[in-house]
Parts: structure tokens; sequence; C-alpha cells
């Protein structure tokens, strides 16, 4: 099926297939059997860098860690107008 739409899209438009994405605006991607994992480690060193902060003292954030998303889980409504959206 992926193959598929590959050879039709490159029938529309110039392509050239570089394999699996590694990195992506600043992104770091990781595409495995087990999932799709993202992270911004490297970018936040460099930001951490360039201002002089890379010695600084980490702490915890209020955030749930390696949480699990999925397209399938239902959720509850969000006020869009909360975000600015």
């Amino acid at each position: 099926m992926f193959e598929e739409f590959k050879r039709a899209m490159s029938s529309e438009f110039e392509m050239t297939d570089i394999g699996l994405m590694s990195y992506y605006l600043s992104i770091e991607v990781k595409q495995m059997e087990e999932g799709i994992f993202i992270s911004q480690e490297n970018y936040a060193r460099e930001v951490l860098k360039r201002f002089n902060m890379s010695n600084c003292k980490p702490v915890n954030t209020p955030v749930v860690g390696r949480i699990k998303l999925s397209k399938f889980e239902e959720g509850g409504s969000v006020d869009a107008t909360l975000f600015g959206v």
C-alpha cells in the first residue's frame, strides 16, 4: 500500500526517497516496531549551551513522562480558545 502511494506521488511530483526520517525541525525521530518516538534532547542541550547554561541544575516538571499517545484513545473535548486557536 505504501509503495503504491510512493509510486503515485513520484509520477505526479519530483521526489527522492531518502528512507526513514531521523531528524526533522530539531526533533529526533526514532521509528521502531513498537511505535514512533520523538525527542528534543539535543535541541535543548544546544539552547542551554547558547545561553551559557550547560552546567545548570535540572529540576522536575509537572509533566507525565514517557506517556504513550494513540490516535485510537478516547478523550474529552478541548476548548481550543484556551490555546489561542
